[in-house]
């Protein structure tokens, strides 16, 4: 620094002041000279304000104003480019076309970008050729070849520089890696491991097991490496299914139908695997299936004996004879080693031995006599069972109806009893009554009603056949007279229309009652049949046997009260003799000595278990024995 008023004299000092001054930047107070004393760093700090000033050097007044200039630090290329990031990772699909951007890397210079070339930068790839390349300046990375595999090479490693100085020599350069993955694409069909499977199976595996599994490979990983299994061809498509395993990529063959080894022994399949996702874009390669073929081979098993029928319904008439056979079941062993089968009845389903089985041939007989009315069906359960192996059992049920047939005669459907006013009229209904019948015929019951023969011109009374097959019973004349007779027994005969007809013998009684003028039944003898209050018989009873009750109660009651007032044993200054009665009959000898026992007067108690003799005075009676006077 110098001022226009220094004469040279050298009474003027410099002085400084401001950023780094005295620290980093020191002046000559009497050249005015500035000097640096340390190192500066541009990417530190790039600039400087400082304010410089010549004041007088004895008074230290200035002689100017201060003066602020600025130092700037001028950049040298003392920094590498660095990558901050690094080291990187990305991913391109496989297959992927010449030039397919990867990723962009980009690296920092702390180097002036202004100032000269010191912070400019040129990339550029140490490693990783022939694979990738990538942009000079913008860093950004690309495929450089085509249809790369990830199942030949799935990983790269690539090193990428970056040069200062614009990329000339004695520039500085940093460096950085970049790991390239190849992701999967479905470029790869499914392929069975092998071309022929071999499997086994007994033929009494329960349906739905795994028969076995098939396994086609896939060289794609992920979704695009997913198959799906299916039978598409052979002789069992209907027996076996294939489903397909998402986590272990396989074909579960399993049994879906049963399966026998008489008849069949060995079944061919064609099963095919194929992708689940497609790509398109390698759709033109061919199709991304494969085919294997499956031998299943079934093996023997001791098979319980087989019904010729799942169900029996057997029918047998109810009068049919002892030992008689209802019917016949068969069963076989379907093994190839066939073993004779014996029969026999679970008898849990027939408790009451109604039935037996040959044991030989199956044919089933009646034990116990059957009747249609008290069970129309009996359901058992035969068992069939192997000789040369007792564990091989089966079972089946076995319906039997039992038939009818007439073997019950017809009868009232209840008890009837009629009543006839004494003022009826001829011709009047007198009662309507209907016949039941046990027996179930095929077209229905129809009854034929009829007199006994020797009845059937009685005065009295006549019958008429109803179309409902109902009886009505008519009086033939009026006047009847209770009087003169109060009942009269009608019997009837009631015939069924069965094969043999069977008829029974009913009898109606008909009573002759009391009637008021409109028909109302009103009394029959000394009975009052309808009470005006609409009390029937049966209440009236229960009303009359409950005031009687009611009546021994009271009468009871009282009685006891009184006995309870009398002293049951004679004070001792009482003379036994003041209770002795007397009487002006003639004595009897003996017979008055046993009739009258003075020891009994002297001891009461005894009197209660003891019945007087005809004779004896009866007020004494009454007196002394109230309650038994009473119940006598």
């Amino acid at each position: 620094l110098h001022t226009d008023l220094d004469p040279g004299s050298k009474k003027i000092k410099y002085i400084l002041s401001g950023d780094g001054a005295g620290t980093i930047f020191q002046i000559n107070d009497v050249t005015g000279d500035i000097h640096a004393i340390k190192r500066l760093d541009r990417e530190e700090k790039a600039e400087y304000t400082l304010t410089a000033q010549a004041v007088d050097w004895e008074t230290n007044k200035p002689l100017e104003p201060p003066s602020e200039f600025i130092i700037k630090v001028q950049d040298i290329n003392d920094n590498a480019p660095e990558f901050l990031n690094g080291p990187y990772h990305a991913t391109v699909p496989e297959m992927s076309i010449l030039g397919t951007s990867v990723t962009n890397v980009t690296a920092t210079d702390a180097d002036d970008p202004v100032y000269g070339n010191s912070a400019k930068l040129v990339y550029s790839i140490l490693e990783g050729q022939p694979y990738f390349s990538i942009e000079p300046e913008t860093a950004i990375i690309k495929t450089a070849l085509p249809n790369m595999d990830r199942e030949a090479k799935e990983e790269y490693l690539v090193v990428i520089q970056a040069k200062d100085m614009g990329g000339h020599s004695g520039g500085l350069s940093g460096t950085t890696t970049l790991t390239v993955t190849l992701t999967d694409v479905n470029d790869n069909p499914p392929k069975f491991a092998q071309s022929l499977y071999h499997f086994s199976v007994p033929e009494d595996v329960v349906l739905g097991t795994a028969i076995g599994r098939v396994k086609a490979n896939d060289q794609d990983v992920g979704e695009n490496a997913q198959s799906s299994y299916d039978i598409i061809d052979g002789d069992g498509t209907a027996l076996f299914e294939i489903t397909s395993d998402a986590q272990a990529q396989d074909g579960i063959i399993r049994l879906r139908k049963p399966l026998d080894f008489e008849t069949k022994k060995s079944y061919t399949l064609k099963v095919e695997a194929a992708n689940v996702h497609i790509d398109p874009r390698f759709s033109s390669r061919g199709p991304f299936k494969d085919t294997a073929t499956v031998k299943i081979v079934v093996e023997d098993a001791d098979e319980p004996p087989v019904f010729s029928s799942p169900t029996y319904l057997l029918e047998v008439h109810e009068n049919a004879a002892l030992n008689s056979v209802i019917g016949q079941v068969t069963a076989r062993d379907p093994d190839v080693t066939s073993s004779p089968i014996r029969f026999s009845i679970d008898r849990h389903t027939d408790l009451e031995r109604q039935f037996n089985i040959n044991a030989d041939d199956g044919k089933i007989t009646l034990a116990t006599p059957l009747d249609r009315e008290l069970s129309v069906w009996h359901n058992i359960t035969i068992i069939a069972t192997e000789i040369r192996n007792h564990s091989q059992i089966s079972r089946v049920p076995v319906a039997i109806k039992v038939l009818d047939v007439n073997d019950n005669a017809p009868e009232f459907a209840s008890e009837y009893e009629a009543f006839l006013c004494e003022n009826g009229k001829p011709g009047q209904v007198i009662q309507t009554v209907s016949a039941m019948d046990k027996d179930d015929p095929k077209n229905g019951h129809y009854f034929l009603y009829s007199l006994l023969p020797e009845m059937v011109n009685n005065p009295n009374f006549t019958i008429k056949k109803n179309e409902d097959n109902s009886l009505s019973i008519l009086a033939k004349h009026n006047g009847f007279n209770r009087q003169k007779q109060e009942v009269y027994l009608l019997p009837i005969i009631i015939s069924d229309s069965g094969n043999p007809p069977l008829s029974s013998t009913s009898t109606l009684t008909i009573r002759v009652c009391g009637c008021s003028n409109d028909g109302v039944v009103q009394s029959c003898n000394v009975e009052a049949y309808v009470l005006p209050i609409g009390l029937s018989m049966g209440a009236l009873i229960a009303i009359l046997a409950c005031i009687i009750l009611l009546l021994v109660i009271v009468v009871l009651f009282v009685t006891l009260r009184r006995h309870k007032n009398e002293p049951l044993i004679i004070k001792d200054d009482e003379d036994v003799r003041e209770n002795i009665i007397r009487y002006d009959d003639e004595g009897g000898g003996e017979e008055d000595t046993e009739a009258f026992d003075i020891a009994t007067l002297q001891n009461p108690d005894g009197i209660n278990g003891f019945l007087p003799r005809w004779g004896l005075p009866t007020q004494w009676w009454e007196e002394r024995n109230p309650i038994q006077t009473a119940c006598f």
